[in-house]
């Protein structure tokens, strides 16, 4: 057995060694490492990768270096970078459980969970008592509903660590989802004590605890949880992303260069719809996160003959190039032949992301691909789309209650007020390029959904000219069959959840960004 990490705190003397042997020449990649793990320790993440790569470019195989730096990479996001050191590493020392693990960690935070079980079960094979692994096979059996697995696993765990968080997370979630919420808070105190620094593990102890306070009426308590869970997710990226520009702003610069540029058709030559009968159904499902985009694209799944992708970059070499005025300019200047390079790539990583381009109906859900719409609007003027909407302020509350992946958005959701500015930005975008397109863009009212389930279902099954099944109604188990990666996982196999009108338990919280979202309640029909 290898481990990749110190077995106690590196100290301040140790440090200063190390430190000492560089300046006097003598330093190895050992001591850079050393040094890494001891900035690391102080939360100066951004000096500790600085020398881990400098000790992998003294040592390309030092297998310590290069973990240790895709453990940071993954932090700030760069999850395709952290996935090379860590194979760097395994390829390097086969049995280094450590990249075994992190390489789990990335798939995780990835939505790859697949992959990740099988990294897991790696490390297990190498050390059958690693706590770890246990705890993080638990979580991701609890989030798909497998509560055996998840017991099984969290206990292993604890046998080893009593206080591992991870198991605790999975134990909770278990439990909040049989509806007993005191069990929830049993198993995420005791794990929360030792937590007393800002940390990742914290942070995902804290929302589970919000969301049991919550279940117990217990607002107030729910809200602390709440901006705790927020608080250190922040923490653990302002030094990767304290200076950014807030996605909520990029988005509003988005909609005034799409406003100037007149997108969607304007003066640009015509691009060509695909003639009829030739080709899949091609549909979009977008509109803001915490929508209900996961639910209608998982009705749509189970419908023969549907082909349904869930949030994948399958227009990135586009938006790449036409995500500014500029930009949107030379979109509109090209003619079909010259968009037709940015189709096929489009289709090809439909394919690699698992769909079937040549599927009856092809159904690309992402609730971010709601700023691809000038792009989209150019290269596919003949796909549907289908914008689901909520009540602003439920969308708003579960942003900001919700535990994501980092992203620039999610950094926006850490904050109430930054989570109505983004959800304001992304309508604003919406209806002005709704207001400047023929495309065919179809409101679907998630409240529509949880009320009368076949007449909404019906409108879609119209749109997009295919026949309703019974099995609509299972798409709980179609969800499960697929597997769900997105942050509503827990909701949709549960089934058809109402999360109606949640924000009024919260209403005093939420008052500062009510006139945010007065607006957009107005015009979507919301009651205020």
């Amino acid at each position: 057995m290898i481990r990749a990490e110190p077995s106690s705190a590196i100290t301040q003397p140790e440090a200063e060694a190390a430190a000492q042997a560089i300046a006097q020449g003598r330093g190895t990649p050992d001591h850079y490492v050393c040094i890494g793990w001891y900035q690391q320790q102080q939360g100066d993440w951004h000096g500790a990768a600085a020398l881990f790569m400098e000790a992998t470019e003294r040592d390309p195989a030092h297998v310590l270096a290069h973990v240790s730096l895709a453990a940071i990479l993954r932090s700030q996001g760069q999850l395709a970078q952290a996935v090379r050191h860590c194979d760097i590493a395994i390829a390097a020392a086969p049995d280094l459980t450590d990249a075994w693990f992190e390489r789990a960690q990335v798939m995780i935070d990835g939505g790859d969970a697949r992959n990740a079980e099988q990294c897991l079960r790696a490390v297990l094979s190498r050390e059958a008592d690693h706590a770890g692994a246990h705890g993080a096979l638990a979580r991701l059996a609890a989030r798909r509903g497998d509560s055996t697995a998840a017991h099984m696993h969290a206990h292993a765990a604890r046998a080893t660590d009593p206080a591992n968080a991870t198991a605790a997370a999975a134990l909770a979630i278990v439990a909040l989802d049989r509806g007993d919420p005191a069990a929830a808070q049993a198993a995420l105190h005791p794990a929360l004590a030792p937590c007393v620094h800002p940390s990742p593990e914290r942070a995902s102890l804290a929302v589970l605890l919000g969301e049991a306070c919550d279940a117990l009426d217990d607002t107030a308590a729910a809200e602390r949880w709440y901006a705790l869970a927020n608080a250190d997710f922040l923490a653990g990226h302002t030094g990767s992303h304290g200076d950014r520009i807030p996605m909520w702003h990029v988005v509003e610069r988005l909609a005034d260069d799409v406003a100037a540029a007149g997108t969607a058709q304007g003066n640009a030559p015509p691009a060509q719809p695909r003639a009829h009968g030739t080709g899949p159904q091609h549909v979009f499902v977008l509109g803001h996160p915490r929508s209900g985009n996961t639910l209608v694209e998982n009705i749509l799944a189970a419908l023969p003959g549907v082909s349904a992708i869930e949030e994948s970059p399958t227009l990135r070499p586009a938006l790449r190039e036409f995500s500014d005025l500029d930009g949107l300019r030379r979109l509109h200047a090209l003619d079909d032949s010259a968009l037709a390079a940015y189709r096929s790539d489009y289709w090809q990583r439909v394919r690699q992301a698992g769909g079937d381009p040549d599927a009856p109906v092809v159904v690309d859900m992402d609730p971010l691909k709601s700023l691809a719409l000038p792009v989209i609007a150019r290269l596919f003027p003949e796909a549907r789309i289908l914008r689901v909407l909520r009540d602003p302020r439920d969308v708003v509350w579960s942003c900001y209650r919700t535990s994501f992946a980092l992203s620039n958005a999610s950094l926006d959701f850490a904050t109430l007020d930054g989570a109505a500015r983004h959800f304001a930005a992304t309508m604003r975008l919406i209806e002005t390029v709704r207001s400047q397109s023929a495309m065919a863009i179809m409101d679907v009212r998630y409240e529509d959904l949880v009320s009368d389930f076949d007449t909404a279902t019906r409108a879609i099954t119209t749109l997009l000219g295919v026949t309703g099944t019974p099995d609509l109604r299972r798409f709980d188990a179609v969800a499960k069959a697929r597997g769900v990666t997105t942050a509503s996982e827990r909701q949709v196999r549960k089934g058809l959840f109402d999360g109606r009108r949640q924000w009024e338990r919260h209403a005093a919280c939420m008052a500062p960004v009510l006139d945010i979202l007065a607006p957009w309640l107005t015009r979507y029909g919301y009651a205020p």
